[in-house]
């Protein structure tokens, strides 16, 4: 029978775990050779270096500094020091209400935990219920509804809680939305220029006999948009060249490794075999092997670059179109531009560097079929998922299955082993079976078509989030519950095995305990370890670096995975919610687990982690949306549970709280939602006009001139053309011209066109003499 102890083992290993990365961490963040990856984000940003030290060799490499290892967890303080407005400056708005997220956790779960303790455990344990039963039961399960008798009056606490944790939770969440959605208009408000702001993205573009897709684009919008239309620039099929590309910067890694290398030792020169990944083939000298191979790619890319500038077929029926204001953008954003509502397809293009570039060339009419591919994918995989899961649960459950497999007993009945089994391998194991997960669910993502990192991150975050609530959540209690009761199962009427369940249902709590202390504690204490990137960089550093930017590239912290982190934080609002009133025991390892990533995470965004976008907080309502789906399920439960105790008085009115959950989101999103879909007129007009006046000779042409031309395309040095945050003195007001088109249905359009030298560089024109 599992027990209490085995929860009080399962706490001391996970505590002193992660007590054990917090010490490993305060030890080496201040060893001088880790600095960088500990602290990269400063040197990202140009405001830190190097830390210098006089003296003996060691100090270089080693603090011999005694009294900084005293305060080894000064940086918790430190973490929390910076106010939010500061906070948004130095990292960005999606990263300050990421954190919001944790925070919003805390604001639930500790009043409600606070009532349930005051309230719910006493009512739940007072009570003889689980010891005169035949159930295979915990210590922790007396302090659960399990424990109340059938039909009892005791229910009216539960029911009464539920609505007191509902509109708690409600208040909580309206507050942060409201909060939320005022950050971002203010953000958007008040955020420097970008060419995301004065762009849309255009799909389905029809074909056109008489014209190219660029000069279609142009004319399209010069007559629907004469006042507003300023540039555009088409989408090319540039998959192959990226490729090529790619592959040469492989080879030029490679080729620096082995310079270095022959440049400490030179001796002997290096050797590579030509075979597959080196293991087979011709020996050759590696310095002149990865010499040919990067002037045959460049002979390669010159001519992919080439065949990109004069094939028709590589210009996708897309284009970046850019606009002389906000308000321009805006509008065309959000209306439809032809009586066809399946062409001439608009949406906010993402900001440059939120561009996926490789989904781009996909056809907008195969959207449709590679999502209902993936759908069908992720269907199979989350349903064949349930075999591990079945399995972590035999382990979890090893003594509910005493009966029906008696050889085990001698070695389940050993109790130590018995608590290591049942306290800390099956929450292991889950971590385990789900470290690749995210990636399948990216790829899966990616191959749908989605044109922006934002939008591929969220799309990811929402399958893991169910993958994750199926699996994990109602795969561990479905397949638990069949296990624990399995002899209960065996010998009851069918009439009683609903009622087995229902009372089962909360005795799971010890498992999810355990899940939350190996994911919740330990993983976020590792998280900010870094273990993983720290030896990566020294390897790198080692073998690899020779410039200063080889040494940036090696300490890339890269950005916060949202796709994973938000799902799994989601999973414990659903913990903390379905189990408030059910078994509320569990409620203070979610608190803790909620406080501490609140720090750690704060620490890694302010230190480490460099945010690859900035959507402006768009994830919100996803945010918003999986917490209620949390709430519904909770109440639901608690429904099916009460009727499984006779309590079927209660039925009614538990009914209305699902209801009125419901509607609370629907009142939420038409109240804060559009905020995050659309900018509003006004908001655009305010900023086109104050910009007007503060920089009248503001050549927005220029500006956005190379904004959204594909990286493959653009030259690498940077000298010879204009940066784009350069902006010129040139007045781009100026009277429209007639511009001759080839389309015999419309004779003249309006406005400058490339004839008149206003339409943006061609690809031919300006990139395909560039070398890689």
């Amino acid at each position: 029978m599992a027990t209490l102890s085995n929860i009080m083992v399962a706490a001391a290993i996970n505590i002193l775990s992660a007590f054990a990365f917090f010490v490993a961490f305060a030890v080496l963040r201040i060893q001088p050779l880790n600095d960088r990856v500990y602290f990269p984000k400063w040197y990202l940003k140009g405001l830190r270096s190097s830390p210098s030290r006089a003296g003996v060799f060691v100090q270089k490499f080693v603090n011999l500094d005694y009294r900084s290892y005293v305060a080894f967890l000064n940086w918790m303080p430190a973490a929390l020091k910076m106010p939010e407005p500061e906070l948004i400056d130095h990292a960005g708005l999606d990263s300050a209400v990421y954190l919001r997220i944790y925070w919003t956790g805390l604001k639930i779960f500790v009043p409600i935990a606070f009532l349930a303790f005051t309230i719910m455990i006493p009512v739940n344990y007072t009570n003889g219920t689980l010891q005169h039963s035949n159930l295979v039961y915990s210590d922790i399960d007396k302090l659960s509804i399990s424990n109340v008798p059938n039909a009892s009056h005791r229910f009216w606490t539960h029911l009464l809680m539920s609505y007191v944790f509902t509109f708690w939770t409600c208040y909580v969440l309206k507050k942060e939305y409201e909060t939320v959605a005022s950050m971002r208009l203010h953000f958007i408000q008040s955020e420097n220029r970008r060419p995301d702001q004065f762009t849309v993205l255009v799909r389905n573009v029809p074909p056109d006999p008489d014209e190219s897709v660029s000069e279609l684009v142009e004319h399209f919008f010069l007559v629907n948009h004469p006042d507003h239309y300023l540039t555009h620039q088409v989408v090319y099929n540039a998959n192959e060249l990226t490729k090529l590309v790619e592959e040469k910067k492989k080879k030029h890694n490679w080729l620096d490794y082995y310079q270095l290398k022959f440049s400490r030792n030179q001796s002997k020169r290096p050797s590579v075999k030509t075979g597959y990944l080196g293991f087979w083939g011709e020996k050759v000298d590696a310095i002149d092997f990865y010499k040919s191979e990067i002037e045959r790619l460049s002979e390669e890319i010159s001519k992919e670059r080439m065949r990109i500038a004069k094939d028709p077929k590589s210009i996708m029926p897309a284009s970046f179109v850019s606009f002389k204001d906000r308000w321009g953008a805006a509008v065309c954003a959000q209306t439809q531009q032809s009586r066809n509502p399946t062409i001439w397809l608009t949406e906010w293009a993402p900001e440059p560097r939120d561009v996926y570039w490789c989904n781009l060339p996909i056809p907008y009419v195969s959207l449709t079929i590679r999502r209902l591919i993936s759908g069908v994918a992720f269907f199979f995989l989350t349903f064949f998922f349930m075999i591990p899961i079945a399995f972590v649960q035999s382990l979890a459950n090893i003594s509910g299955i005493e009966k029906t497999a008696p050889f085990l007993k001698p070695i389940v009945e050993e109790k130590f082993f018995n608590s290591i089994i049942q306290g800390f391998l099956p929450g292991i194991a889950l971590k385990l079976f789900l470290i690749f997960l995210p990636s399948v669910l990216m790829l899966m993502s990616k191959f749908e078509g989605y044109c922006s990192i934002s939008s591929l991150e969220r799309v990811s975050a929402s399958k893991y989030y169910i993958f994750l609530f199926i699996n994990v959540f109602l795969g561990s209690i479905i397949t638990g519950t069949a296990f624990q009761q399995l002899n209960n199962f065996i010998h009851q009427s069918a009439n009683e095995i609903p009622m087995t369940i229902g009372v089962s249902i909360p005795m799971k709590a010890t498992f999810f305990i355990t899940y939350i202390m190996v994911d919740g504690w330990a993983g976020v204490a590792g998280e900010i370890l870094r273990l993983k990137p720290l030896i990566f960089y020294h390897l790198k550093n080692f073998f690899l670096v020779k410039t200063e930017k080889d040494r940036e590239e090696a300490m890339d912290p890269g950005s916060l995975g949202f796709n994973t982190g938000e799902p799994q934080i989601q999973l414990y609002f659903l913990l903390g919610l379905v189990y408030a009133v059910v078994t509320p025991i569990l409620l203070p390892f979610i608190i803790i687990f909620f406080g501490l990533a609140y720090v750690v995470y704060r620490h890694q965004i302010i230190n480490v982690y460099n945010q690859q976008y900035e959507s402006a907080a768009a994830f919100w309502p996803d945010v918003h949306g999986r917490i209620i789906t949390a709430l519904v399920v909770s109440q639901l439960l608690l429904m099916g549970l009460l009727s499984t105790k006779e309590a079927a008085q209660s039925t009614p009115l538990l009914i209305t709280l699902p209801v009125l959950t419901v509607w609370f989101h629907i009142y939420c999103r038409g109240r804060y939602e559009p905020a995050f879909i659309r900018y509003p007129l006004q908001e655009a007009m305010m900023k086109d006009t104050l910009e007007r006046t503060r920089e009248p000779n503001l050549n927005l042409k220029e500006y956005l001139r190379s904004a959204y031309i594909h990286p493959v395309f653009k030259q690498e040095d940077d000298s010879d053309s204009d940066s784009e945050s350069d902006v010129g003195t040139v007045n781009s007001d100026r009277e429209p011209e007639l511009v001759p088109t080839k389309r015999q249905s419309r004779r003249n359009t309006p406005l400058p066109s490339k004839h008149s030298g206003s339409s943006p560089p061609s690809i031919s024109e300006v990139h395909v003499n560039c070398q890689p």
